[in-house]
Formats: structure tokens, sequence, C-alpha cells
């Protein structure tokens, strides 16, 4: 939830609690896999804004032929992505 939009989408990840999601999310996370990605109207213009408020990207916008995508750390152990098409 965003302060800007209270009433916006909200992400909401089961609970790790569960002795298998650890070696799992360690798993995809060594592997670079992110949980689940976000489309955007421009890659760039968030990731920027993003980067400003502070989040830590694990992989800049790269153009990838149709899409453009950049990855970033959730601080709970997840890989986010975003994408736009090109």
């Amino acid at each position: 939830m965003s302060a800007e939009d209270p009433d916006g989408v909200e992400l909401v990840l089961e609970p790790d609690d569960h002795p298998a999601v650890k070696p799992f999310k360690n798993a995809i996370v060594a592997d670079g896999i992110p949980y689940t990605s976000f489309a955007v109207d421009d890659v760039q213009a968030e990731f920027d804004r993003l980067s400003a408020l502070g989040v830590k990207f694990v992989q800049q916008p790269a153009n990838m032929g149709p899409v453009t995508t950049a990855v970033f750390d959730d601080t709970c152990g997840n890989l986010i992505q975003i994408a736009a098409s090109n």
C-alpha cells in the first residue's frame, strides 16, 4: 500500500514460516528469478522514482527485445520485476 494511494493495490505474500518456503525462496533469489512481475508504462521512469525512494535494484533497466525489465529486492527476501513493452 502506498501513502500516495492508500486505496491502491496492495501485494500480500504468504508467510514464510513453513520449512519448505525458505529453501525455495533462497533458490529462486540465488538464480535471479523474480517472485512476481508488474507492468509499468515506463521502466526507466519507475526505476528512477523508486531508486530515489531508496529501493535497491538488483537489475537495472535492461532492454530485452519486446520488453524492458528491472528487478528490485522487496526487503523481505523476494525479487520483484517491473516490465514494460517496447
